[in-house]
């Protein structure tokens, strides 16, 4: 970043306005605004002042570096981490803090470094020192960053730090940085609660959230099951289908749910017995669909009551489904078959 950057950068940060920060050096407004747009440079006299007024160190502004490339910043971290196994914490924090202050703007390099230490200093149990106080500040810097993904590994790293220190009400106001779709939001939550004595609250975070998991696991077999069917891989959507059973039986989700797995796969290959075997276990499961709600694992979950009247529907438009001889017509004869679409 050229120095006139670095200028207006961090007199934006001061929210002072080019003439105030002209007024200060004595020098003409036109004077600053032709620094910050690279027409000019400042007197080397007024480097240290210019530092000064903008609560920078004269490194700071002399950093007349543009972003660093990946590999630099992944050079930078591999040579941190074998600093830390190989030599001492202080050590490693001073290299660190230096390269940090050589390059104050690169986010994601500040990022790694406070990152890196503050694993290191939790794993080792480093006792609390100016590093605390610096990876404190890194992690708070990154959370102002305009990228979403420093934001939320900054958000991530701040709340393990004030996690670690026992300041769960400072850890909770981390969350705030993650999207309300994002499950480690949820999950982060309930794990204050239960630090913080709130158990049946922690209680329905974690069963929404393995709730959650089997609706969006479930979508995930169901579109690998369905590309193999159409790849005519038979084995592995057999394999997939019966993975969807397991799953429906380890989330508590019913007969229905499980039955259903691998169905059209055995119409595809006209096994009879199969076919009717799933049609029973999926009529028969109608009735209890939705009794996944009296299973401990949801017991702190608040559902509404089962339509009954929509599941007797629902159990109808399947016999009659079932009962469509264009795709079901392999089984004309079976007397299993005319007793299931005819009750």
């Amino acid at each position: 970043m050229e120095i006139g950057q670095v200028i207006r950068r961090y007199r934006k940060i001061k929210n002072m306005t080019q003439e105030e920060m002209a007024d200060r050096l004595g020098v003409s407004g036109p004077a600053v605004n032709k620094w910050e747009k690279g027409n000019s440079f400042p007197d080397i006299t007024l480097l240290v002042p210019i530092a000064r007024l903008l609560d920078i160190t004269p490194d700071v502004l002399l950093s007349f570096r543009e972003e660093m490339t990946r590999e630099e910043i992944g050079g930078f971290t591999v040579q941190i981490d074998r600093m830390l196994k190989e030599g001492s914490f202080e050590e490693a924090f001073l290299w660190a803090k230096g390269k940090v202050e050589q390059y104050p703007d690169c986010e994601e390099l500040m990022l790694n470094m406070a990152v890196i230490l503050h694993a290191h200093r939790v794993l080792k149990n480093i006792h609390e020192g100016e590093w605390d106080r610096c990876i404190l500040k890194w992690y708070r810097r990154a959370l102002d960053s305009g990228n979403e993904d420093i934001r939320i590994r900054a958000a991530d790293g701040l709340f393990g730090f004030y996690r670690g220190r026992e300041e769960y009400e400072k850890a909770e106001e981390c969350l705030a940085f993650f999207s309300v779709q994002n499950p480690e939001r949820k999950r982060k939550t309930a794990e204050i609660y239960a630090l913080t004595g709130r158990k049946e609250e922690a209680y329905k975070a974690y069963e929404e959230l393995l709730f959650l998991a089997y609706q969006t696991a479930n979508l995930y077999f169901i579109g690998v099951y369905r590309l193999a069917a159409e790849d005519g891989d038979m084995e592995r959507a057999r394999m997939v289908a019966d993975k969807m059973r397991e799953l429906a039986r380890v989330f508590d989700m019913g007969e229905f749910y499980g039955a259903f797995a691998g169905f059209d796969l055995a119409v595809m290959e006209k096994d009879g017995d199969k076919v009717i075997e799933i049609m029973e276990k999926m009529l028969s499961g109608v009735d209890e669909l939705g009794n996944w709600r009296n299973s401990l694992l949801y017991e702190h979950m608040t559902f509404g009551e089962v339509n009954r009247e929509f599941l007797r529907e629902l159990k109808g438009k399947m016999e009659e489904t079932f009962g469509d001889e264009e795709t079901f017509g392999f089984l004309k004869g079976d007397e299993r078959w005319k007793r299931l679409i005819s009750e």
